[in-house]
């Protein structure tokens, strides 16, 4: 392919050269590229610059083949089942339509003759290549093997002897799918389905006559199929025995962890949560994806002045660094991009998380255990004698640990930590209501980050339109002479999912202590006069860099009303 790799950078020259694209977006697709690698055909596609029918006739004079839309096509499932998923995954390759005796295959790298000699001999048919994009590749594969039908035949194959099956053969752990009790593989499938979806939780309810399976994707709930009520307890026992819990406990809740691997390698980790209602016992899984957990700084949100701002604070030899925002706005992976950042072996990096989500290398962490006694603040207390540079605690949750944090920060330290305040400078307030000193906390700090987590809409099927001009106040949007600015709306593709949004990032304020916000903070202001101070000082709060964000078409004014109305 390196040919092609070839060919398709000069693809970009002419792309410029027609006036398909800009040299600007020319330039920031090759950056990108160098960033993540790939083609750049499909970089320029992912990044929103052409739709993929746009990009078409040049892919298909460039590479000398056909190209196809994957995403769009209508995909024969009774040729998909001939050929074993670990194949398509693994090649990268699908076979998607039958046409006068021959399969049409698209494939990433449809000069793979090995792939294709296998199709051969696994389909006995005559085979031909078409070129498709990686990324579109892999959505429609895991659309392919749905997980639903699978459940949806699982159930049926289950049918009323639910409740011994899991008991017979609870350690039923065969490599073969096929060799493993139905309800090993009815919990596998729906941690899969949910891993395929992209989704961070699943949640298994259980009601008056049936049992409710939901995905929480990019933060918000999405309910995917019901199941009948009597497998729930096989299924509850089945997540028992991977979390490592006491099967026959049933009436008081529990708390357990284990890992998975998806059909493409990707390793996750997965936190059980089992809590006693009046129909059940009900489940929530978080999932926690390894490789995606080291978040890089330029990937949080940032705009580059803040960018910049954060990177002078994690550089700094000591002080106490606070993020704020509510749970789930991305606190943690805000944190650990910061250690990241400035991880290396010549700094001892130690941290006290509850729980650790996430294994760093390079760095010591150490999980809260509250029935031994290990709290923040003892964790804390040993911390600070293993001769630390850097020190995260996963939370300040009292006095005790916010007055063990700062002392550290003062002594030499720097300390980065959390707190649940609505914006940056009500975490100036919030440790003075907890008790600490104006004066250690105004010598302690040098900058607080506020955040918030926001869904992205998806590039390929967002909608510019100009939006009513009440609701464009509404949500703090500027109007000039009575006039709305264009934005973008959300409609809904094969791409997303229908949900017209893709993926998440944050919208943030950056708050750095000057000697005038100390001196404040030194009179007891208000959380309100710190604020205003700190916009004065060029602080962009976290709604304008939201409406910013829906200025570039990266969000819809529905979801700065979704996130910001509650605090309006």
């Amino acid at each position: 392919m390196k040919g092609q790799r070839f060919l398709l950078g000069r693809m970009g020259e002419r792309l410029v050269k027609d006036g398909v694209i800009t040299e600007d977006q020319l330039h920031e697709a090759i950056q990108r590229q160098k960033q993540v690698g790939g083609f750049l055909g499909e970089i320029i596609v992912n990044m929103g610059f052409l739709a993929a029918a746009e990009i078409k006739p040049y892919l298909e004079e460039w590479t000398g083949f056909p190209f196809v839309d994957i995403v769009e096509e209508e995909i024969d499932r009774d040729i998909v089942q001939q050929v074993p998923k670990t194949t398509v995954v693994s090649r990268l390759a699908l076979p998607y339509r039958e046409q006068n005796g021959q399969v049409f295959v698209a494939m990433s790298d449809p000069l793979d003759i090995e792939t294709i000699d296998e199709f051969r001999a696994t389909l006995n048919k005559p085979i031909i290549a078409h070129l498709a994009l990686t990324n579109d590749l892999n959505e429609v594969i895991k659309r392919s093997y749905d997980a639903r039908d699978k459940v949806r035949n699982l159930i049926h194959e289950i049918g009323e002897t639910t409740t011994t099956l899991i008991e017979e053969n609870p350690d039923d752990e065969g490599d073969d799918q096929g060799q493993q009790a139905p309800i090993v593989r009815l919990v596998n499938s729906l941690v899969g389905g949910a891993v395929a979806a992209g989704a961070s939780d699943i949640h298994l309810e259980p009601g008056e006559g049936s049992v409710r399976v939901r995905y929480r994707i990019d933060g918000v709930m999405y309910e995917q199929m019901t199941l009948p009520s009597n497998h729930l307890r096989a299924c509850i026992s089945r997540l028992k025995i991977m979390g490592g819990l006491d099967i026959a406990e049933r009436r008081r809740p529990q708390d357990g962890r284990f890992s998975t691997r998806d059909d493409t390698g990707r390793e996750f980790d997965i936190r059980l949560s089992l809590m006693p209602t009046v129909y059940g016992e009900k489940a929530c899984m978080r999932l926690l994806e390894k490789a995606n957990a080291l978040a890089q700084v330029d990937k949080i949100g940032f705009f580059p002045t803040q960018r910049k701002l954060f990177e002078s604070f994690i550089k700094r030899p000591h002080g106490l660094i606070l993020v704020t925002g509510p749970t789930g706005s991305g606190k943690s992976t805000t944190l650990y991009a910061a250690l990241q950042a400035i991880n290396d072996s010549t700094i001892n990096i130690n941290t006290i998380e509850d729980p650790v989500e996430y294994r760093l290398g390079g760095i010591n962490q150490m999980q809260v255990n509250h029935k031994i006694g290990v709290t923040f603040a003892a964790g804390l207390r040993t911390l600070v004698r293993q001769d630390p540079d850097v020190i995260l605690v996963g939370e300040i949750r009292d006095k005790e640990t916010a007055e063990i944090s700062i002392q550290a920060a003062l002594t030499g330290h720097l300390v980065l930590s959390t707190l649940h305040t609505n914006d940056a400078p009500g975490a100036l307030v919030r440790l003075q209501n907890m008790g600490v000193e104006p004066f250690l906390v105004s010598s302690a700090i040098i900058g607080i980050i506020g955040q918030r987590l926001l869904r992205n809409l998806c590039p390929f099927c967002r909608q510019e339109y100009v939006p009513d001009v009440d609701i464009a106040m509404a949500a703090g949007i500027p109007v000039t002479d009575g006039v709305a600015p264009m934005m973008a709306r959300p409609v809904g593709c094969k791409r997303c999912g229908g949900r017209g949004t893709k993926g998440r990032s944050a919208t943030l304020e950056i708050l750095p202590m000057t000697e005038r916000l100390r001196g404040m903070v030194l009179e007891r202001a208000s959380g309100p006069e710190l604020m205003v101070q700190a916009i004065s000082e060029g602080m962009i709060p976290m709604r304008e860099s939201a409406v910013r964000k829906a200025l570039d078409f990266q969000i819809s004014i529905d979801e700065i009303v979704r996130v910001f109305a509650q605090e309006d």
